[in-house]
């Protein structure tokens, strides 16, 4: 995220708390800005902004005009956040929370001024995808929304309004629909891991990279959509709780890349080699929905 708004022409602070967070990020500089290279995004005509790091928050977020709070998904953590940056900024400074799902309106309760706060959720990896979903919350000022809705796109990105602060908002709510079910169907012994991600890969994700949902209901008929969804919606995951499959892996300890094993096994290597081959792919697949050779 800093690297891409420094690429915009904007000066960024960055903080954390974990002295080795803010060195793994300063190592990862270098390779988020060849990947903006390969992109093909160029600085403005004043030229590109810079990035710097900060030891306290204090330092972070001195005459910031816009703080983007990007901390674990943890309401009390945040809470705490904008209690400590409250009295560090001016009532005018904007404070935008990466949140991938907690209501704007529940983060507005624990910040005065809370006309000036703004949902703006990226989506990951942030140097690649251009959307970014702006989300007002109960309190937000239309003012706010339009600032960082127009910011958004002088970067060269894509802002999308969401119009109601609902639980996860648009991109992450669609998405849980989707592993809900991918996650019930591997745990009723419908289909492989494997062979799930090449269904999804190839066939779903391949259509929706071209055609977005609304659309693919135009493209297929929704007299189609409406014959198969009367008898299909009843047979789909509605569970409230997470699937067993999940559970049970995090009470082994196995979370993922970040711990090397997850659904599958990762070396060292393989997952050095994953991050490359991911983002040379996903900037192959931008660069063509662009339309860019």
């Amino acid at each position: 995220m800093a690297a891409r708004l420094a690429r915009g022409g904007l000066d960024v602070v960055a903080h954390d708390v974990a002295p080795a967070a803010i060195e793994r990020a300063k190592s990862m500089l270098g390779t988020a800005e060849t990947v903006l290279d390969a992109l093909g995004i160029a600085p403005p005509a004043g030229g590109a902004g810079t990035v710097h790091f900060a030891d306290d928050l204090a330092t972070a977020v001195a005459g910031a005009d816009l703080i983007i709070e990007n901390v674990p998904e943890n309401e009390q953590i945040k809470a705490d956040i904008y209690r400590r940056i409250d009295p560090l900024i001016s009532p005018d400074t904007i404070v935008a929370s990466d949140t991938s799902g907690i209501p704007i309106t529940k983060l507005q309760a624990h910040i005065s001024h809370p006309a000036r706060m703004v949902g703006m959720h990226w989506s990951n990896p942030p140097h690649i995808i251009p959307m970014i979903e702006v989300i007002a919350g109960e309190e937000t000022a239309p003012q706010t929304v339009h600032i960082i809705r127009d910011l958004i796109r002088a970067l060269g990105l894509l802002p999308v309004v969401v119009k109601k602060d609902v639980p996860g908002f648009v991109e992450n709510r669609v998405l849980y629909a989707l592993l809900r079910e991918v996650v019930d169907l591997v745990e009723n012994g419908v289909i492989e891991p494997e062979d799930i991600d090449t269904c999804v890969s190839w066939g779903i994700g391949y259509k929706l990279a071209v055609v977005g949902p609304m659309a693919l209901l135009d493209m297929a008929g929704l007299d189609i959509y409406n014959s198969v969804s009367s008898f299909l919606n009843a047979e789909l995951s509605d569970r409230k709780d997470v699937g067993p499959l999940v559970g049970a892996k995090i009470a082994a300890g196995t979370l993922g890349i970040k711990s090397g094993e997850g659904i599958y096994a990762y070396t060292p290597e393989q997952i050095a080699q994953l991050q490359r081959d991911r983002a040379r792919k996903f900037v192959a697949i931008r660069r063509i929905l662009e339309g860019s050779d």
